[in-house]
């Protein structure tokens, strides 16, 4: 049974997230804020750089059931969402819930998987439920998505298209650690997964998500958010700028930046913190060229600063 001293703040959940995963303390931040503003996180990164560890380590400090969906290219939508099968004992077609019907979702290689598989995952990920045979199955809450894929492989790949893109709420790289955090590693001073305990559970992440959607934003915060979107979509360099469901996204995530940092409003430096990974996967450009540069671009245009 949690305290209501432990289950008060997400500082706890923080503070163990990083003996789990060293060195990658902003990250976690991004994940955990993620998370609080009701979104998924796309990971994108080499292999063995502790994306799983991260998955696991925030399934169980949360207490949420966890489940890996390894995705490859003979992967069906019924191996993710599950199915109705003829039950001989009850005499009638019973649904099997899926993998996805977890609480935290780690979806390795999400871009091995056809975009057949990978459509499967839409509305799951848009509205908390799934579809199959004319019923609808709610999801658990919290329900959150996190999906890996690595960079480097361009062959036997799916490249998600943009409307799968624009369901994550961020995209981000933990990369390799310091050369202290791996002196650290190889000491031993990194904590098993397994050895966590819960320090919250899902009643105390609905709580915080309560708090983060309750977060002020100012009239100039909001006209800050609406002048970055508008100046995305009329840019001559940019072919597909952030979307209303995106704008959406952005607003949630500096809300739990805030929230995360002990405030109950937004200031300028929440939009500096997590702008960049919201909205660099949303601009496509007209042009080969950085996305993520024309992140930090429209910034400076729009607010005099990058991140």
């Amino acid at each position: 049974m949690l305290s209501a001293q432990t289950a008060s703040s997400p500082k706890e959940l923080l503070q163990q997230l990083a003996t789990a995963v060293l060195d990658k303390e902003r990250a976690l931040r991004l994940v955990v804020a993620a998370l609080l503003g009701d979104g998924h996180v796309l990971l994108e990164d080499l292999p063995g750089v502790g994306k799983t560890t991260l998955a696991l380590a925030l399934a169980r400090s949360l207490g949420l059931a966890f489940a890996r969906i390894q995705m490859t290219s003979d992967l069906l939508p019924g191996d993710i969402l599950g199915g109705t099968t003829f039950d001989p004992n009850a005499r009638r077609f019973v649904f099997r819930p899926g993998p996805i019907f977890h609480s935290v979702v780690l979806v390795d290689e999400i871009n091995r998987a056809s975009p057949r598989a990978q459509s499967a995952l839409l509305e799951a990920m848009a509205e908390g439920q799934v579809s199959l045979d004319g019923q609808t199955y709610p999801l658990p809450d919290p329900f959150f998505v996190i999906a890996t894929q690595n960079p480097m492989e361009h062959q036997g790949v799916f490249p998600l298209p943009e409307s799968q893109l624009d369901r994550f709420s961020i995209i981000l790289s933990l990369g390799y650690p310091s050369a202290a955090a791996e002196a650290r590693l190889l000491a031993g001073e990194l904590t098993r997964v397994d050895a966590l305990a819960p320090v919250a559970d899902a009643v105390t992440v609905q709580v915080w998500r309560q708090a983060v959607s309750q977060v002020f934003l100012s009239t100039e915060i909001r006209q800050m958010l609406l002048d970055l979107a508008h100046r995305s979509r009329g840019d001559g360099r940019i072919r597909l700028g952030l979307s209303p469901r995106g704008l959406l996204a952005l607003r949630r995530m500096v809300q739990a930046w805030a929230f995360l940092d002990g405030r109950d409003f937004v200031e300028p430096g929440d939009l500096r913190a997590v702008t960049l990974p919201v909205l660099a996967h949303r601009l496509l450009l007209r042009e080969p060229g950085s996305a993520a540069q024309m992140a930090v671009a429209l910034m400076q245009e729009c607010w005099g600063f990058g991140p």
